[in-house]
């Protein structure tokens, strides 16, 4: 008797193996589900890659710069940005590309007072440089207007003159 009693034990823990590997697999199977249905959607224009690389070869990175930024930027986007730097002349170069009929206002003013410049985003692009004497910040902001989205690069670096 005591025999049938350990097969049915070693059957019972045999039996209690297998429904904890089944949950775990299961458990396994539910957790990677989840995972993949919660990870991020990349909804990005397709378009934003050539404006990107567009943009950072009309204005590429070099050892002289203070400061370099490539943004994506929505239609109608508000952007503003204070850098704090030492102070003297510095060339500011700026570019953007977007769709078509798309542009830029870009001021370098605080508050309302500076207007700025319009840039356009479409067709054939340049970069515009302003020569600008800095104290001790540069402010500058750029609006978007209802065309977009928008790559916008700008560089900063020191002025030789300065």
């Amino acid at each position: 008797m005591s025999g049938e009693r350990d097969n049915r034990t070693i059957s019972g823990e045999r039996g209690r193996g297998v429904v904890l590997r089944v949950a775990a697999a299961l458990l396994l199977v539910v957790g990677a589900g989840w995972w993949w249905s919660a990870r991020p959607r990349s909804e990005a224009d397709p378009r934003l890659l050539t404006w990107r690389l567009a943009a950072e070869q009309l204005l590429p990175e070099t050892g002289d710069q203070e400061t370099a930024e490539t943004l994506v930027l929505a239609a109608g986007a508000d952007y503003a940005k204070t850098d704090d730097l030492d102070g003297g002349a510095f060339l500011i170069s700026v570019v953007c590309a977007g769709p078509d009929d798309s542009s830029v206002r870009v001021s370098l003013g605080e508050g309302e007072e500076d207007s700025g410049r319009g840039l356009r985003c479409s067709g054939s692009r340049t970069p515009e440089v302003f020569s600008v004497g800095v104290g001790s910040r540069l402010h500058l902001r750029v609006v978007v207007d209802q065309a977009g989205p928008i790559i916008f690069r700008y560089t900063l670096e020191r002025s030789a003159q300065g």
